[in-house]
């Protein structure tokens, strides 16, 4: 399986939004955190959520993200995704700190796997990969996270540093 660049992103919109439910579902409904939602809705409602999210991953892939990468297992299916965001030129991005919104920094956004290819080493793969790009970019690896998610610990064990607390987020960077 090899990670491959979306050429246009909006075109994968509803296989996104489904692979993004079954994320939001193995979770139970603490990813995509959707802080902005006052009802949150439940983990088992596809049309609620997709109400919710569709606006907000609709703006993400149309002028957000400067680079999407999908991996897919042997059927098609999206079984991970990895964008990055490394050009803050006019983008609103109001999760980032204005300290760390500066040519140098790359950010690894909309990391997942799919729930059922969780711990076969399909994130490694897909975080060395954005760790690589970034890098071969000359950009320095950075992550703005929930504390409470497991993906927390996760970068934490994948080299990364916390480095600021910024509202109810946490800035990481990949240390050197």
């Amino acid at each position: 399986m090899e990670t491959v660049k979306v050429k246009n992103p909006l075109s994968l919109k509803e296989e996104l939004l489904a692979f993004v439910f079954r994320a939001y579902q193995d979770t139970g409904g603490a990813y995509p955190a959707l802080e902005w939602v006052e009802n949150k809705p439940s983990p088992d409602d596809f049309e609620s959520f997709r109400k919710v999210y569709e606006p907000f991953l609709e703006f993400r892939l149309r002028d957000e993200f400067d680079e999407l990468y999908v991996l897919r297992d042997k059927n098609g299916r999206i079984i991970g995704t990895v964008a990055l965001v490394y050009n803050f030129e006019g983008k609103e991005a109001w999760w980032v700190p204005e300290e760390i919104k500066n040519e140098k920094t790359g950010l690894i956004e909309f990391f997942m796997v799919d729930p059922a290819y969780k711990g076969k080493g399909y994130g490694s793969k897909l975080l060395e990969f954005a760790v690589n790009r970034l890098k071969e970019l000359g950009k320095e690896p950075c992550v703005v996270t929930f504390p409470q998610l497991d993906a927390y610990s996760y970068y934490l064990r994948k080299g990364f540093e916390k480095v600021m607390n910024y509202k109810e987020f946490v800035v990481l960077k990949k240390r050197e």
